[in-house]
């Protein structure tokens, strides 16, 4: 984390008002940083129970993003039985 971001995060600045949005905005970062597609890493950073330091430890070793969610993403049980 750098300094400035840092020193803006305490004084409130460009912080969003809901915490739940922070994090999935800091989350949706790291994951674009890594090669996600915006639209992949809007997704991932806002599903519950997804790892994204698995997703991003995946990637780092050679995985591609899309491959990465097969792995480590959110089950996709479709309806419900």
């Amino acid at each position: 984390m750098s300094i400035q971001w840092d020193a803006e995060t305490r004084s409130g600045a460009g912080v969003p008002r809901d915490e739940g949005q922070h994090i999935v905005a800091w989350r949706a970062r790291l994951l674009r940083e890594a090669g996600f597609t915006a639209t992949l890493a809007a997704r991932m950073a806002s599903s519950r129970g997804v790892d994204i330091h698995e997703l991003l430890n995946l990637v780092d070793r050679g995985c591609p993003p899309e491959l990465a969610v097969r792995i480590a993403g959110p089950l996709d049980l479709g309806p419900e039985r």
